[in-house]
């Protein structure tokens, strides 16, 4: 009886894990087909775009819309080279102030630690709004047109900071930061030797998260930086171009002009494919630590 019952146990087991990966299999497919059509669609000829809608492979193949985009190769060279600086660097020094400041907060012998997350979570709900933002960095600190106007607003967020808290309380001991200061560390050396290794996980997420809203940053750039910085950001030069693809469509409506010479639709395509490319490759260097850093460091009721 035991046996049948541990046969009927592992075929039903079977059963669910098949399920489960046909379900798990048909949203993963449903999560990449539109990045194929997006990528099918930046090597298609705008006519064939415009009147036979998108599809998986390219009817009539073509490289006019990359062609259009980096006619000014060094604009974007020069563009990827800015993003990617400012990528690395914030998220370096983001990952290196927000994990000092969770490791403080969670400190149970750190006295304002209560009213300082008070002042952090306060943040969250509300905000100065754009108009003091910008008389901020422009007439205070004048960062206009310095990249530490786009560098400095993204550094911290109250979000990331109550999430590595949360982290280093539920899963690092406090009895750890007392052993090794009873071994004569100092706090820092207790942070940087100790605290930091353990925090891996909790370090990969909130990484990932601070190096994409660096990636994907225009809109600081587009407020602070004017045409006279000689590189800006990639996201903002690739918006310039779409906008600039449009208005030259729509000012030259109804002249006799093949629509193929102005590759709107394709040309959004392969900026998208230019600006996430670089985003998918570095994904799967923190795919393993990135839904333990979620679960662990989310806040327990």
């Amino acid at each position: 009886m035991y046996k049948k019952n541990k046969k009927k146990e592992d075929l039903s087991g079977r059963i669910i894990r098949v399920i489960g990966y046909i379900f798990i299999g048909i949203l993963a497919l449903a999560c990449l087909l539109p990045f194929l059509i997006m990528v099918s669609a930046s090597f298609e000829n705008e006519k064939t775009l415009v009147l036979e809608g998108y599809s998986l492979i390219p009817r009539n193949f073509t490289t006019f819309a990359y062609d259009v985009i980096l006619k000014g190769s060094n604009e974007i060279v020069g563009s990827y080279i800015v993003t990617i600086l400012l990528t690395v660097v914030g998220t370096s020094l983001g990952l290196f102030v927000t994990a000092m400041t969770g490791y403080a907060l969670q400190r149970p012998d750190f006295q304002r630690r209560n009213m300082i997350s008070l002042f952090l979570f306060f943040t969250t709900l509300f905000s100065g709004g754009l108009v003091p933002f910008y008389l901020l960095m422009t007439r205070y600190l004048m960062l206009k047109n310095n990249y530490l106007a786009v560098l400095l607003p993204s550094l911290i967020s109250a979000w990331n900071i109550i999430m590595i808290k949360n982290f280093i309380k539920n899963s690092i001991p406090h009895s750890v930061s007392e052993a090794a200061n009873i071994d004569g560390a100092s706090p820092f050396v207790t942070f940087m030797k100790v605290i930091l290794p353990m925090s891996k996980p909790a370090l990969a997420t909130i990484g990932l998260f601070i190096g994409l809203g660096y990636w994907n940053e225009w809109y600081n750039a587009m407020l602070f930086l004017d045409n006279s910085v000689k590189f800006r950001p990639l996201q903002l030069l690739l918006y310039n171009l779409i906008n600039q693809a449009e208005y030259l469509k729509n000012s030259m409506a109804g002249q006799n002009i093949q629509m193929q010479d102005l590759p709107l639709e394709t040309v959004k395509m392969a900026t998208a494919v230019l600006a996430t490319g670089p985003v998918i490759l570095a994904y799967p260097m923190v795919q393993k630590y990135f839904i333990q850093g979620i679960t662990v460091g989310a806040v327990k009721g």
